[in-house]
């Protein structure tokens, strides 16, 4: 099934994070936090000014971005849980 976001909204599949601190410490999944990290999956064409015209996202599909704890709607498409949500919840593009 395909998804297409609508304005200023974008689909983010979590990346996983390490298992394994840098100690070499294991954390078991019941301790594991779910993480803030994620890539941009797919993008809507932008939110509408006041004069209606779109202003284009910042971020892009492809994008690796960081989140708030709280940011998004937990959807599951095709089997696999994605999140949406509004271009102001990222709080920054990572560099690659």
């Amino acid at each position: 099934m395909a998804f297409r976001p609508l304005g200023d909204r974008v689909l983010v599949r979590r990346v996983d994070e390490e298992a394994k601190t840098a100690g070499g410490i294991i954390i078991p999944d019941t301790a594991k936090e779910k993480p803030q990290e994620g890539e941009v999956i797919a993008a809507g064409p932008g939110a509408r000014d006041d004069s209606g015209k779109v202003q284009p996202l910042d971020v892009q599909v492809g994008d690796r971005i960081l989140f708030g704890k709280w940011s998004g709607t937990e959807v599951k498409l095709n089997g696999e849980d994605l999140l949406i949500m509004k271009e102001s919840d990222i709080l920054g593009v990572l560099a690659a």
